[in-house]
């Protein structure tokens, strides 16, 4: 059954619930650009949601815009803002939503979704609207934290060095992304690799607070993984949790030919950690991580899968409890 069929008949059984229910304020913030959205589903999925909430549904329209009605959200009192986009549009709505009391909600609309995934929001948009729907009648949000580079919140991955400069490529065909997926950031991963990084690759000096590492990339994980690979969760701090006050990571210390094979395998491996290589050194803490350019070359950085920028000096950090989810 194709997914509008289904959401038309998943409105339907809700409206016709008779018991009451108290109906909370939503705010759906979508992402029309976003891989798996169009307009006739973000109106079917907002249909079926009246069944259980007051919705109010608003279009982005810039980079940084989900960021501003959530902010606008919070002050004007929504019981909940909902992402409907990728993890990008998760991003700047939880950039929006931090420190105040207005929890966040997701519906998946990207390309790989990995925060739905390490919160449960099912990938299937049918099962996730009835999932929110569901979580009318047993309303517990929870407190999750929020990651920070430079300021900048993140939700489940940032980065400087070779991944963000992969995320800088690969953002800049956003149409080969969306087709390709996965393969692509390979691809993009290679290329970027060979030119960029087998000879005289960016140097940066890590201060993990009891050591100081010099290395190519750093990069660091808030909640169970720090992407996806199809289905496969990619970790590079196994043991980091959503609400443990603490970001974990790992520092790259060499991209030579034959590093980057040996540390990709570990890292799509379930038996062998990607920081027991002799190139990696691993870290976790509640503190800061600073990484300063070697040689005062900017160098690219990521948060949840978008470029943000270049830079010569990165901070990361964590704001414990500082989000609120439903999911």
């Amino acid at each position: 059954m194709p997914p509008t069929d289904s959401l038309e008949r998943l409105a339907h059984d809700f409206a016709a619930l008779e018991r009451p229910v108290e109906r909370k304020r939503m705010l759906v913030i979508v992402n029309p650009y976003a891989t798996t959205v169009s307009e006739r589903l973000k109106s079917l999925v907002v249909y079926a949601l009246q069944g259980r909430y007051e919705v109010d549904a608003i279009d982005t329209e810039s980079r940084g815009h989900a960021t501003e009605l959530c902010r606008e959200a919070a002050d004007e009192g929504y019981d909940v803002v909902v992402a409907f986009g990728g993890d990008g549009t998760i991003n700047e709505a939880a950039n929006g939503l931090a420190h105040s009391p207005t929890p966040l909600s997701f519906l998946p609309g990207g390309a790989t979704n990995v925060y739905c995934r390490i919160v449960g929001v099912p990938l299937d948009i049918v099962d996730a609207t009835e999932h929110l729907l569901r979580l009318a009648d047993d309303w517990r949000p929870r407190p999750v934290d929020l990651a920070h580079l430079n300021g900048r919140g993140f939700t489940f991955a940032g980065g400087i060095g070779l991944d963000a400069s992969v995320v800088k490529r690969v953002d800049n065909h956003p149409d080969l992304k969306s087709r390709f997926g996965e393969w692509y950031y390979a691809y993009a991963a290679i290329t970027t690799f060979s030119k960029d990084y087998l000879v005289h690759p960016p140097r940066l000096d890590v201060d993990l607070g009891d050591r100081t590492v010099r290395g190519v990339t750093v990069a660091v994980q808030n909640g169970s993984s720090y992407t996806y690979f199809g289905t496969r969760p990619i970790p590079v701090a196994p043991d980091c949790g959503l609400d443990d006050g603490a970001i974990g990571g790992v520092v790259l210390e060499r991209a030579g030919p034959i590093d980057i094979p040996t540390v990709a395998a570990r890292l799509l491996s379930n038996k062998r950690p990607v920081g027991g290589h002799k190139r990696v050194s691993a870290f976790s803490t509640s503190g800061e991580v600073r990484a300063v350019s070697a040689d005062g070359r900017p160098v690219p950085m990521q948060v949840d899968g978008d470029y943000i920028g270049d830079a010569a000096e990165a901070v990361f950090g964590v704001w414990p409890g500082a989000l609120r989810v439903v999911a």
